[in-house]
Order: structure tokens, then C-alpha cells, then sequence
């Protein structure tokens, strides 16, 4: 497979969920997934590939806020430890964006080899 298309850099963070030892209370963190599993972290950046989805914006009132979403279909290197429990962290130019995944992994295969996934990924703006 050619890297040409998987232009962009993201990194794909996974929910841990914890309890506050002075309150008791519940907290949740985003903990980055790495590119090997092992003792020793290699890196935590994938590169991909990422298309707007059409139509590229719907908007909604979620508690009298008025909130946009856009969503966008991200295609990656197969890996077979992701799930829509998790986030994407894109790193751009500027300041990092993150999405939600809400549907996928849709697997690419080329040649009886699953090569590549597919998941679609939304945004909120408000």
C-alpha cells in the first residue's frame, strides 16, 4: 500500500475510567493508544487519510445550545484494537481537533489482506 493518501497525523485515544481518591468521585481520562504493544512506548501518531462526508454539516439544539456537527469518514492502517469506544485527536496546523468515532471499523481489504480500516468521525462545534 502506498502512503501517498494517508496525508494527515492523528492519534487515537482510548477512555479510562478512574475515582477521585479525596472525593470518591468518578473521573474519566483519554489515554493515548500506541503504535506497538510492549513495555516500552514507540510512538503514539497514525497517519491516515481524511474525506468530508456529505452532506459535511447538519445542526441540532442539544439543551438550548445550538450545535453543529460535522462529520468526516477517517481511513487509516488496519489495526485490530480499535473500537467506537474511542476518540481521534487531529493534529493540524493550529490547535489539535478532536472527534468522536460513531460507526466503523470497516475493513479494506486488497489481495485476501485486510490493509486498511475505514471509520466515520464526527465533531461538535457550537
Amino acid at each position: 500500500m502506498r502512503a501517498g493518501s494517508l496525508d494527515r497525523q492523528i492519534t487515537v485515544e482510548r477512555k479510562v475510567a478512574g475515582q477521585d481518591a479525596v472525593y470518591g468521585a468518578e473521573t474519566v481520562s483519554w489515554v493515548p493508544l500506541v503504535l506497538e504493544t510492549g513495555s516500552t512506548t514507540v510512538g503514539e501518531r497514525f497517519w491516515c487519510e481524511l474525506q468530508d462526508a456529505l452532506p459535511s454539516r447538519s445542526e441540532a439544539v442539544m439543551q438550548g445550545l445550538a450545535v453543529a456537527r460535522s462529520q468526516s469518514r477517517l481511513r487509516m492502517r488496519y489495526r485490530d484494537d480499535m473500537d467506537t469506544s474511542m476518540r481521534v485527536r487531529l493534529h493540524g496546523d493550529g490547535a489539535d481537533v478532536i472527534y468522536q468515532i460513531v460507526s466503523g471499523p470497516a475493513n479494506v481489504m486488497k489481495d485476501g489482506r485486510k490493509t486498511l480500516m475505514e471509520f466515520v468521525i464526527e465533531r461538535y462545534t457550537s
